[in-house]
């Protein structure tokens, strides 16, 4: 892609985005707009922003990568994902708004009557939210460096400071109209490109993946590895190298690379020729394009990991803090409810594409499973597939859809920090609700700079196994159980938050190690949520008399409609 029409893209989006923030500026005054919008705004309009920072790096750059490099079980994200939302309409959207609540931890405090319950929940919406921040952060960089060369840290960068802007000036409703936007910008730019991407495809003879060999280069490719990286050669294969190739320097020189595991250093080109296999990253398994369609072949102990992955983004969409308070600026119950419908369509809508993706991506760009940058072929196939004007064009299309998407999931998630941040760490109010902002974009954004880059699916997906792991038990049990009390509350949190946490900081921090211990590290939703659930429920259950006085008022609260003449309770949001 030229970069000049990457770069355009960019700065279109981002003019785009301060200016319609600009406009959420005018309308916020109060700090009631600031942490729920003043709690105005419609379904429409609030399902579009919830599908606006909803749909992540992950949905937008992840998933198709992951299905270029494993195969139909990756088809289960977007599954899980859109599912969550069925699982949050029909437990939790209404009673969520009923609370009252600005944030999770209000939610806690309400119905548990606990200052200890808020502050662990507290703890665990910064450390969910910081987890989901990272990989928003790398990918601004990949997307950078794919298009214009740019180091990195830049995009992480960049983004911080737009997502600053808008959140310091306008709070919630500033971010809404950016988020409602930014949905439909995401949408357009996946969906415009893939219409010539398939007639491309289609004047190229249509071919398909139904052979039994694992990807192969059509043509003599030359691959430029931008990081260092280590991958497994399958078969001998005569190339030309300009660069360092397992501590040897080659410039332009001819070099057989045998079976077995090989180093590359960063900024080295290897010329590949026609026919010869697509060696693979490290770690990736190497799938016939047969093996690579069929579900639960692409993966060590896949029919675990994906049932693992089910459960987490099933039951994590519920637990995801940027996520709930967006039902806490709904006017009532009903429209939660509606909301949640409306979210469900347009979800569907856009979860079609990536896997499209994907696909196009095994066949024309599969020298992306050599560098380890799957992530990036949305932004390459354009490019490979059209090339010229039109290619750059569409290529410049799918950058700004891919900034989009870092911005309006970031800013979700910076105001859900912030507000935890102002009310139970600061004095409250609009100022330490923009301090808060600052610290919630600079922690995340140190970590996505000094930590190693990772597949931006994968850590997601950690998050979603924490929040399931957390806030799911204590949501659900919360809403329909009356005997949960303050020591099960905080013994389940505790137990799901570090489980949980520990597979993360394993994962992230080394990688999971290899065999059924890998599987668990990498997926530990099956069995961290189960335990979260019991230790609840048991710890509960032998201390009932730690039950809160006011749970009947606060479960009539919960679950009959606004519009009914009840005693609801006097609890409000602190320090509002």
């Amino acid at each position: 892609m030229n970069a000049a029409y990457g770069l355009a893209g960019v700065l279109l989006v981002v003019v785009a985005t301060v200016l319609i923030g600009v406009l959420g500026v005018r309308i916020s005054r109060t700090t009631s707009d600031f942490y729920v919008a003043s709690r105005t705004v419609t379904p429409l309009r609030n399902a579009s922003a919830i599908g606006g920072e909803y749909l992540s790096a992950a949905s937008f750059l992840g998933i198709a990568g992951l299905i270029l490099a494993y195969g139909a079980d990756m088809l289960w994200l977007p599954v899980g994902w859109t599912g969550g939302y069925l699982v949050l309409l029909v437990l939790v959207s209404a009673p969520l708004r009923r609370s009252g609540a600005y944030t999770l931890p209000d939610f806690a405090e309400a119905r548990l009557e606990s200052m200890a319950v808020r502050r662990a929940a507290s703890v665990l919406v910064v450390l969910i939210s910081w987890l989901y921040l990272l990989p928003q952060f790398q990918s601004a960089g990949l997307v950078l460096r794919t298009v214009t060369g740019a180091p990195v840290w830049t995009g992480g960068v960049l983004v911080a400071v737009v997502v600053a802007v808008n959140v310091l000036g306008g709070g919630m409703r500033s971010v809404t109209l950016v988020q409602a936007f930014q949905y439909w910008m995401k949408l357009t730019a996946l969906a415009v490109p893939l219409v010539f991407l398939l007639l491309a495809w289609r004047g190229d003879g249509a071919p398909g993946l139904s052979s039994d060999v694992p990807p192969r280069f059509g043509d003599r490719t030359t691959v430029a590895v931008g990081v260092a990286v280590t991958v497994n050669v399958t078969a001998p294969v005569r190339v030309v190298v300009h660069g360092k190739v397992d501590g040897h320097h080659y410039p332009g020189a001819p070099l057989t690379l045998n079976p077995g595991p090989h180093h590359i250093d960063a900024d080295t080109s290897i010329a590949f020729p026609a026919g010869a296999d697509v060696p693979h990253v490290s770690g990736r398994p190497v799938t016939t394009d047969r093996e690579w369609a069929l579900p639960l072949d692409g993966r060590e102990h896949s029919l675990y990991a994906t049932y693992s992955l089910i459960l987490a983004t099933f039951l994590g969409t519920m637990g995801l803090p940027h996520v709930l308070v967006r039902f806490y600026t709904n006017p009532d119950g009903r429209a939660a409810r509606r909301t949640t419908v409306m979210v469900l369509s347009l979800l569907g809508a856009f979860y079609l594409l990536p896997a499209l993706y994907g696909v196009l991506g095994r066949l024309y760009t599969p020298e992306l499973l050599m560098t380890g940058r799957a992530d990036a072929v949305v932004l390459t196939l354009p490019g490979r597939l059209i090339g010229g004007l039109g290619g750059d064009l569409l290529g410049a299309l799918v950058t700004g859809g891919a900034v989009a998407a870092f911005l309006s999931t970031s800013s979700g998630i910076t105001v859900s920090v912030a507000g935890v941040l102002a009310q139970d760490i600061l004095r409250g109010g609009v100022r330490s609700f923009r301090v808060g902002t600052l610290l919630a974009l600079v922690v995340p954004l140190a970590l996505a700079i000094a930590a190693r880059s990772l597949a931006v699916a994968d850590v997601v997906g950690l998050a979603f196994a924490v929040a399931a792991s957390t806030f799911c038990p204590l949501l659900v049990l919360g809403v329909w159980w009356r005997r949960l009390t303050v020591p099960g509350a905080l013994a389940g949190l505790v137990a799901g938050g570090v489980l949980a946490g520990s597979a993360v900081i394993v994962t992230i921090a080394a990688g999971p190690p290899a065999g059924l211990t890998g599987a668990l590290l990498a997926q530990p939703a099956a069995w961290t949520v189960p335990i979260a659930f019991t230790v609840m429920i048991v710890v509960s259950l032998c201390t009932q008399r730690r039950v809160p006085p006011g749970v009947a008022r606060m479960m009539v609260r919960l679950h009959t409609p606004e519009s009914l003449n009840v005693d609801r309770g006097t609890w409000r949001p602190r320090r509002v």
